[in-house]
């Protein structure tokens, strides 16, 4: 974020919009995610949901710029947001109810390790390409043909968009088991949620979460 801001010439209430914006996306998204994986299945659900989150990523890898990137980073959160609804039922189902806890607590340690993984790539990119002179190997000497000089870091959302056709292809491959869904985690009609959202303490649990 530091390095966005001074690459902008951001103030800190237009930097503040970029994390709004991603997780607005899970506010907006989650409901009509879940009625969307009732009405069309898990599998295509997930190839929708990757294919918002590579639309956003490539979207900003080919126009950096920060208007771009606020779009971007709804759209990526709004494939997210789908991801997490479709997610869940998927792994009790495919790795059997008695073993959901184990895979949660696994795809927990995957997030986490992620989280530990990504500073080191931000920070091997800005050092490679940052006033990048041609003499860097294969992958950095493509990624600096791809980025705007002065935005080294912008080659992560190029790393996004080659992992998430990836994924992509996976999907598209594999076989998925089919999600009888509980009662629970069934969407409901749409008068459901007005009902809901007439509740005032379901209105501030909303906003308090958020």
């Amino acid at each position: 974020m530091p390095t966005i801001i001074e690459n902008y010439q951001l103030s800190l209430t237009l930097a503040a919009f970029l994390p709004f914006s991603f997780f607005l996306a899970y506010g907006v998204m989650s409901i009509p995610a879940g009625m969307m994986i009732e009405k069309l299945g898990e599998k295509l659900s997930m190839l929708i949901a990757f294919g918002l989150t590579f639309t956003g990523s490539l979207l900003f890898a080919l126009f950096p710029v920060y208007e771009i990137a606020l779009s971007s980073l709804f759209i990526i959160g709004a494939g997210m947001a789908m991801l997490q609804v479709i997610i869940n039922p998927l792994m009790r189902e495919a790795g059997g109810e008695e073993n959901f806890a184990f895979f949660s607590v696994m795809a927990q340690l995957v997030f986490g390790s992620a989280s530990f993984i990504s500073p080191h790539v931000f920070t091997y990119l800005m050092r490679e390409l940052t006033d990048y002179d041609g003499q860097g190997n294969f992958f950095v000497d493509s990624l600096s043909r791809l980025i705007p000089e002065n935005l080294p870091w912008s080659s992560l959302y190029w790393i996004f968009a080659f992992v998430l056709i990836v994924m992509l292809l996976i999907i598209g491959l594999v076989k998925l088991p089919a999600v009888e869904l509980k009662e629970e985690e069934k969407t409901g009609a749409v008068q459901t949620y007005v009902g809901l959202f007439r509740k005032r303490h379901v209105v501030l649990f909303f906003f308090g979460i958020k």
